[in-house]
């Protein structure tokens, strides 16, 4: 399957939240929407979910207005909204049959993820008595009840113990494997780094950047290299007294010596003085920018 947002426009009042948003996706891969608070990713969400309407453009899937009563949707929101006072599996097999799946199916779907995620004890509790992060394993089983074709995921891992991180990667690296569509939100970079092989960065209602993540961080200027060494300050003093006229800065940062080049030809200039004057390397990469460094640098503005 193919997801196609095309020029979507959308305000409330006189706040125009969506300024002409596109965007593809596809089935089998993860897409990353990122912005900061208020950027209109929420409202993108339930753009795309059907739950109202854009006042112009289209949300498609493979070339027609996409249709929820055909295609399955499973929405993790970042606001949790299940029944408190309820008895898990009743509430799950409630949602599974407003979605038309029938009772044995649903049932299976929930057996499967309660033994994944370890919480096959808390079937037929209360979800109050549950702490917050095994609420957020029954939160995301509901999301997934009825087997969706495309799963959102708006902040997943908020809140959640690097234990139980573990058991949501694993399931969101499932869906992916198994030719799910995840579109997935999170301020977490690492994340969506780890999961993601497009972003879309929203600013103000629009987007600012698009595309492969790879792509985009190998259109930034190479010529920042990492040094890893066991003596950084005896490396970092060779290269100083040097005085290269084809490094511009060298420094140690994060455990590394780290060199600015006036010029990223000059690459195997450095790499040449390394390998002669300095001894125990460990090796030498190109230092790239983190996605955190990206997204900060396209939505520094207001929001």
């Amino acid at each position: 399957m193919n997801l196609t947002v095309n020029e979507i426009y959308k305000s409330f009042g006189e706040k125009n939240v969506l300024k002409g948003i596109s965007f593809s996706a596809e089935s089998g891969k993860a897409l990353g929407i990122l912005g900061r608070n208020g950027a209109g990713k929420t409202t993108l969400i339930r753009i795309i979910m059907q739950v109202f309407g854009a006042d112009a453009g289209q949300v498609l899937l493979d070339g027609k207005p996409i249709d929820t009563g055909k295609v399955q949707i499973g929405y993790l929101p970042e606001e949790r909204g299940l029944y408190p006072k309820q008895k898990i599996m009743t509430q799950l097999l409630y949602f599974a049959e407003l979605k038309g799946v029938d009772k044995k199916s649903a049932e299976k779907t929930a057996d499967k993820y309660f033994k994944k995620l370890q919480i096959e004890q808390y079937k037929n509790v209360r979800l109050d008595t549950l702490s917050k992060g095994n609420q957020q394993k029954i939160q995301l089983v509901a999301s997934l009840i009825a087997n969706p074709d495309i799963v959102i995921l708006d902040e997943p891992f908020s809140g959640l113990d690097p234990v139980n991180a573990g058991m949501l990667k694993s399931i969101v690296k499932e869906l992916i494997r198994d030719g799910k569509m995840v579109l997935f939100s999170s301020h977490q970079m690492n994340y969506i780094e780890e999961f993601c092989d497009d972003i879309i960065i929203l600013n103000g209602g629009k987007s600012v950047l698009s595309g492969s993540i790879k792509k985009i961080k190998r259109s930034y200027a190479r010529n920042i290299l990492e040094i890893a060494v066991q003596e950084n300050e005896n490396a970092l003093n060779t290269l100083l007294k040097a005085e290269l006229p084809f490094v511009s800065k060298a420094e140690i940062i994060d455990g590394k010596l780290t060199v600015t080049l006036k010029n990223e030809a000059d690459k195997p200039l450095l790499i040449k003085f390394a390998a002669e004057n300095i001894p125990d390397i460990d090796g030498i990469s190109v230092k790239e920018p983190t996605l955190a460094d990206i997204f900060i640098h396209y939505t520094e503005g207001s929001v």
